[in-house]
């Protein structure tokens, strides 16, 4: 045999072992999806309507089953969910469609109509959520609409993520204050639960998501980021839909599309996402679920040797 044959024969020998190796240490791929629901609660019909109150359409809900189930999520977010039972007919509704997402965590802020919800198909190891918290305008005391929910997933007994929830102030108009001040107060209460957070925690495996009702370049979102020279930053996820389009939320009444949700991760866990899986879920009749589109996260679970950030 030619030493060109042996040398061929090595060289394959050794790629074969080195992509083994790479194989054997690849993590486990995890899917997050983050979704504004619209309204899967039971609400009174709208202006003074003697009509009984009413809750989500059921073929929304199906809608919301259908497209969740496209993106097989093993971790999901979900702002606009109403009450624990309301909780309960998702999960029901998630797993008689083969999504058994078993672990729950609900939080509930001043707004007791909308709440936050998370469902895992890890377990729970800890739950921090913030409800209504204070703040004040002009002398007068205000709270946190849907407060923050804070839990931590064990992917892996070694290795756990951190997931906190967000439903900021809407861009609607109100007579108690200005919009934009409340929604800035309650981004500047969700840097503030972050900074305690990293003072806490070395290194943190966080992620951040929610329909924060805010444009990109406004003042709330350049606080909840923060700074670059700290720790605590959050890097943003540049998410697109399969057309290259940023947009989340569809205001029908105005025709406007619009960015309004978001996800953040910690330079811990940066390195770990997957950017090309990462994405807004395409879908032409998205509105058929909700006014907003769900936005999907990819990340991997690295090996026991590789695990940081407990």
């Amino acid at each position: 045999m030619s030493s060109t044959g042996i040398t061929r024969r090595t060289l394959g020998s050794a790629l074969f072992l080195v992509l083994g190796l790479v194989a054997s240490q690849a993590g486990e791929p995890v899917t997050f999806c983050a979704y504004n629901l619209k309204n899967w609660l039971v609400m009174e019909s709208p202006g003074g309507s003697k009509r009984p109150p009413q809750s989500k359409p059921d073929e929304e809900k199906q809608k919301v089953i259908e497209f969740l189930s496209e993106i097989q999520p093993d971790i999901l977010g979900v702002c606009e969910i109403g009450t624990r039972e309301d909780l309960q007919e998702l999960q029901s509704r998630l797993k008689d469609a083969g999504m058994d997402l078993p672990h729950s965590e609900f939080n509930q802020g001043a707004d007791v109509t909308r709440s936050l919800a998370l469902l895992s198909r890890f377990p729970i190891s800890a739950r921090h959520h913030q409800g209504g918290l204070p703040y004040q305008i002009g002398g007068e005391t205000f709270f946190f609409q849907r407060g923050i929910l804070d839990a931590t997933v064990d992917i892996r007994p070694d290795f756990q993520v951190r997931f906190l929830g967000v439903h900021l102030k809407s861009k609607r108009e109100v007579a108690e204050g200005d919009q934009a001040l409340m929604r800035r107060n309650e981004a500047h209460l969700t840097r503030a639960h972050l900074d305690k957070i990293f003072s806490l925690q070395s290194r943190p495996n966080l992620v951040l998501y929610g329909d924060f009702n805010e444009y990109r370049n406004e003042p709330s979102m350049d606080e909840i980021i923060g700074s670059r020279a700290q720790e605590s930053y959050m890097l943003e996820i540049p998410v697109k839909d399969a057309h290259g389009l940023l947009w989340t939320h569809f205001w029908d009444v105005a025709d406007v599309y619009s960015r309004l949700d978001y996800l953040f991760v910690s330079r811990n866990l940066r390195p770990l996402v997957d950017t090309k899986k990462s994405r807004i879920h395409t879908s032409a009749d998205f509105d058929k679920a909700s006014d907003h589109r769900p936005v999907v996260l990819n990340f991997e679970a690295p090996q026991a040797s590789a695990g940081e950030g407990r």
